[in-house]
């Protein structure tokens, strides 16, 4: 079969070959990076966000998360006006925040205040305060621009592909619902119902008794009725949307459910949760007091006694949408204000730029992040899709899913290196494992993982963690395949210059013949060849091949 063209022309769509570019172009790493806080003030808590934006690659990465629980929306039950005691506890964060951000040597800090302040009669009173005392300028966003704003966070995350989304956020005063697809949104909605503003309002008793849970679903459907038919409108004929959860409520009872399962996630975004799943974790719930909840590990005090409320709005969305399964999202409106501020100095084309080459982008940041060497990674990854395109039906049987996790392992391949040259695929593993891929699902970031580590010294065995993670009997049979392609992949890359022009493969029956063509007339590809031998006794345990080399005259 014909060798493959070089990597970049033949296997990076135009959105990667431009990234490649953009980073040959830029200046040093450290001089593409640049610092900026974001602060949202929500009605339960405040949270701080600084990110480290890489102006080559128009992505992002969160440096330090930090939440400071000021209870905002604990409003003067008479006038609805912020207590004083609310506001000092505003303060006291936002002055904590403002020196931890400059400590990061930001060069902006962007703040959002929500529901809890503009909807208060001293609101503005309590940001000018803000201004007076810190010098910080606050936003005061409306309903549909903080649904925008969540949004923007949302789409930093996750790739939307052809499919609608609908998302949902569950803030301390406010849900809000959104339908958008792969190029723009067609929906943001805001409904003045949240867990902090229900809990205040409703729940006298606690557990709440089953009247009053009835009549509070009630209140919760018809005030959300309105964006619910706003959406369904929006909905053309034959879509099935994805419905994504974000806010502190969804991860909560996402990290519930997740301790149904024998291995719960590592990380929760991107993990799915079905409905019944989501009404066993409620039924769980509302019959609990808050001290039984504070005792389950993903509940601190503060969501203890507002969870109900929260998890009853989830529930009742999901209903009225008539999902079957949502998505949990660890991004929203602070992660947002961090894409628009990207947009707003113009390190964004506009706010899909990134959705179809997340998983690139991505990518590439780690392997920038781990001091991974680019130009030999893409080598390897050319080497290895060349054997993946060529090898169908004999070294794999892959459906083409694959693929782009073969890409991704083979760039990530050697971080590990950045920790120690021993045993440097077992660092990769962790690192990988560990670190931020964005785009991917939890099953595919642990495969990734797992061909990085079983590219070199032994097969994968049932008491290594990394195999043990894999969820199914289909992900080990690619891991196993696709690491094999690896192997073979690396072996053609000994040396610090490329040697191996392209190669080309033959198979029968109980062989495969790899053809290797140097890249200059005469040039020794002994090494190679050595290196690739070295593999026969795998590839014969994985395939029942025999491997057979030949260097082209």
């Amino acid at each position: 079969m014909p060798g493959a063209e070089p990597f970049l022309e033949t296997v990076m769509d135009k959105n990667s070959r431009q990234l490649n570019q953009e980073l040959s172009d830029a200046s040093p790493f450290g001089e593409r990076l640049r610092q900026v806080a974001a602060i949202d003030v929500g009605t339960n808590s405040t949270h701080l966000l600084v990110a480290s934006v890489d102006v080559a690659l128009g992505t992002f990465s969160i440096e330090l998360a930090e939440k400071s629980t000021t209870r905002l929306g604990e409003k003067d039950p008479d006038t609805g006006e912020l207590t004083p005691e609310a506001m000092e506890r505003g303060l006291a964060s936002l002055r904590r925040f403002k020196e931890l951000a400059i400590s990061h040597q930001v060069e902006q800090i962007v703040i959002a205040a929500t529901s809890a302040v503009r909807e208060a009669p001293n609101g503005r009173d309590f940001l000018q305060t803000v201004q007076d005392q810190i010098g910080l300028d606050v936003d005061l966003v409306s309903g549909p621009e903080e649904a925008r704003l969540i949004y923007l966070g949302v789409l930093s995350g996750m790739p939307f592909g052809d499919r609608p989304h609908l998302v949902l956020d569950i803030g301390g005063g406010s849900t809000e619902l959104i339908l958008a697809d792969g190029r723009d949104a067609r929906a943001l909605t805001s409904t003045r119902v949240g867990a902090v503003r229900l809990q205040r309002d409703f729940v006298k008793d606690d557990p709440i008794p089953p009247h009053r849970r009835s009549f509070l679903q009630a209140f919760i459907q018809g005030s959300l009725e309105p964006a619910v038919d706003k959406v369904h409108r929006r909905i053309k004929p034959g879509e099935t949307p994805v419905l994504v959860a974000t806010s502190g409520t969804a991860m909560a009872i996402g990290a519930l459910a997740a301790t149904e399962d024998d291995r719960p996630p590592l990380k929760l975004h991107g993990y799915k949760v079905s409905k019944q799943r989501l009404d066993r974790v409620v039924e769980r719930l509302v019959v609990m007091t808050p001290e039984q909840r504070r005792d389950l590990a993903p509940i601190n005090d503060r969501r203890a006694e507002i969870i109900v409320p929260g998890a009853l709005i989830l529930q009742t969305t999901m209903q009225m949408l008539g999902v079957g399964e949502l998505v949990l999202s660890e991004r929203a409106l602070r992660e947002g204000l961090i894409v628009d501020w990207m947009l707003r100095h113009g390190l964004l084309e506009d706010r899909f730029s990134f959705q179809s080459s997340i998983r690139q982008r991505t990518v590439m940041h780690q392997a920038q992040r781990f001091a991974v060497n680019r130009v030999r990674a893409e080598r390897v990854a050319s080497h290895a899709l060349s054997l993946y395109d060529s090898t169908q039906g004999c070294l794999h049987r892959d459906d083409g899913s694959g693929r782009d996790l073969l890409w991704a392992a083979a760039l990530l391949h050697a971080c590990g290196q950045h920790i120690n040259l021993s045993a440097y695929h077992k660092h990769s593993w962790y690192l990988i494992r560990h670190g931020e891929l964005l785009g991917y699902s939890e099953s595919e970031h642990l495969m990734i993982a797992a061909i990085a580590r079983y590219h070199r010294r032994s097969l994968p065995k049932k008491r290594h963690e990394a195999w043990q993670a894999l969820q199914t009997r289909q992900n080990r049979r690619t891991v196993s395949e696709m690491a094999l392609l690896l192997r073979l992949a690396a072996a053609l890359d000994r040396r610090p210059d490329p040697v191996v022009k392209t190669l080309s493969v033959e198979f029968t029956s109980s062989s495969v013949t790899l053809e290797l063509v140097p890249e200059r007339l005469n040039q020794n590809l002994s090494l190679e060849q050595w290196s690739l031998e070295s593999c026969e006794a795998i590839v014969r345990e994985v395939t029942g091949l025999n491997l057979k080399i030949r260097i082209q005259e």
